[in-house]
C-alpha cells in the first residue's frame, strides 16, 4: 500500500488561536475535524501543494510558513505522511470554500474537538511552545524559584523541574511551590518515582530514559490529559517512547556540554534523521540556545530544551 503523502497546515491568526475544519460526513473520517490541507501530487514539492491547497479549500495564500512535524499513521485503509507546516501570515480572509464549517479555537479548545488518531501530535504541537527549560542542578530551593519567578515574567511556557542531588521530600516541597507560581502562567513537568504522580495532578511528568526502558511495556501512565514526556538518545529510545504513548521528548545530545561531558554528541545530520521516522514532537538539548530555533525546525524539532541558554 502505497504511503499518501499530504500537506497539512496549522494557521495561527493574529491572536493565537488556530483555525480547523470539520470533514464532510461521507469523506474518510468523516465528521471529524482537521487541519487544512490536500494531497501532495506526484512530482509537487510540499509548499506549492500547500498553498495550492489552502487557496482551494480557504482562499487564503500563506506567506510565512515553517515545518512544523511529519506524521507517518497507518489506518486500517490507508497509509498516510502527514507533512504538516505552521502557517502564521497569509493574504485573504479564510471561509469554508468547499462548503466546510470552519471555526477559530484556542490551544486549550482543541482538546474539547474530535481529530483523526493521526491528528493528535499535531495538537500536541500545536500546543507546545518552542522552548523548553530545564531548571540547573546545584542551586537552592530560594535560588530556584527566584529563577523560575524570572523565566515566567520573561515569557516562558514550558519548565522542567530538575534537581537530581536534592533529597526527595525538599524536591517535593520544591515542587509545590513551583506548581503554584507555573498555575496559568506555564506547564510545570517533574521528575521522580512513578509512585508520586497522584500527588501533583496539576503537573506533567518528565521520564528519563531509564524509566522509559523499565516502564514502556505498561503503556501510558498517565491520562491522556496530562503531559508525558521522556527523554531520549537514540532510536531504540525513541521507539520506546512512541509505544508508551508520551506527548514529547527530548532529543540529546546534540553538541557536548559542561554537564555530561562524556556523552557522545549527536550532531545535527543524525538527530534530523532520527526524528525523520519519529512522529512526535522533540526538543532537541545539548549546548543550543534559543539562536538555534530556526536550525531546529529545519530539523524536524519542536523547538530547543535548555538549562544554561535559558535560565535567567
Amino acid at each position: 500500500m502505497k504511503r499518501i503523502h499530504v500537506a497539512v497546515a496549522l494557521i495561527r491568526g493574529a491572536d493565537g488561536r488556530i483555525l480547523i475544519a470539520r470533514r464532510p460526513p461521507d469523506k474518510h473520517q468523516g465528521g471529524l475535524w482537521e487541519f487544512p490541507g490536500g494531497k501532495v501530487e506526484e512530482g509537487e514539492a510540499v509548499q506549492p501543494a500547500l498553498a495550492r491547497e489552502l487557496e482551494e479549500e480557504l482562499g487564503i495564500r500563506p506567506t510565512t510558513a515553517r515545518p512544523l512535524i511529519q506524521i507517518r499513521h497507518d489506518y486500517p485503509d490507508k497509509q498516510v505522511l502527514l507533512d504538516v507546516w505552521e502557517v502564521s501570515a497569509f493574504t485573504g480572509a479564510p471561509h469554508g470554500a468547499e462548503g466546510q464549517p470552519l471555526a477559530w479555537v484556542s490551544e486549550r479548545q482543541l482538546l474539547e474537538h474530535e481529530f483523526p488518531a493521526a491528528n493528535r501530535p499535531i495538537v500536541a504541537a500545536a500546543r507546545l511552545p518552542d522552548l523548553y527549560l530545564i531548571t540547573p542542578d546545584g542551586l537552592a530551593p530560594d535560588e530556584l524559584l527566584a529563577g523560575v519567578r524570572t523565566a515566567l515574567a520573561g515569557g516562558v511556557r514550558l519548565i522542567q523541574l530538575r534537581a537530581p542531588n536534592m533529597f526527595d521530600a525538599q524536591y517535593r516541597d520544591l515542587a509545590g511551590d513551583v506548581l503554584g507560581l507555573c498555575a496559568g502562567k506555564a506547564q510545570l513537568m517533574l521528575k521522580g518515582p512513578l509512585e508520586w504522580l497522584s500527588d501533583f495532578p496539576a503537573a506533567g511528568w518528565h521520564l528519563t530514559a531509564g524509566q522509559l526502558r523499565k516502564h514502556a511495556a505498561a503503556g501510558r501512565p498517565l491520562p491522556e490529559s496530562r503531559w508525558l514526556a521522556a527523554s531520549c538518545h537514540n532510536a531504540e529510545e525513541l521507539a520506546l517512547a512512541a509505544r508508551m504513548g508520551v506527548d514529547f521528548v527530548t532529543l540529546s545530545p546534540l553538541q557536548a556540554t559542561a554537564s555530561h561531558p562524556d556523552a557522545r554528541p549527536l550532531g545535527w545530520d543524525a538527530a534530523a534523521e532520527l526524528l525523520r521516522g519519529f512522529d512526535r514532537p522533540a526538543y532537541l538539548l545539548g549546548g543550543l540556545g534559543p539562536a538555534d530555533i530556526e536550525r531546529a525546525w529545519q530539523a524536524g524539532a519542536q523547538g530547543v530544551a535548555a538549562i544554561r541558554a535559558l535560565w535567567p
